[in-house]
């Protein structure tokens, strides 16, 4: 079940998000590159993270943000023993409770 993820397509594609200076050349390429439904999911996956890092509960994240237990869960399993990307990106913006504990 595990692919490789790290692949020169792959490595081109984060190339290309990496030269985008602003969040309007953000916009400008996430338009053309996902639907509005994979960016949707993509923000809304994000601010999961975020509210769970401000331990907020599933009843609340699901209210505020819409998103099903199993997504919510999801991620919880991501920020627990994932690589740690969330905590990077949070940390990065200053968010609260932005490293991982342990």
């Amino acid at each position: 079940m595990s692919k490789n993820l790290q692949t020169e397509t792959v490595d081109h594609l984060f190339d290309a998000v990496l030269s985008l200076r602003n969040r309007e050349e953000c916009y400008r390429f996430f338009k053309d590159v996902c639907t509005v439904n994979e960016l949707q999911a993509l923000s809304q996956r994000f601010q999961v993270a975020c509210m769970l890092r401000e331990n907020c509960t599933y009843m609340e994240i699901a209210e505020k943000t819409g998103a099903s237990t199993a997504t919510i869960s999801r991620v919880n399993r991501t920020l627990n023993y994932g690589l740690d990307g969330y905590g990077l990106a949070l940390e990065r913006l200053g968010e609260p409770d932005g490293q991982q504990n342990g």
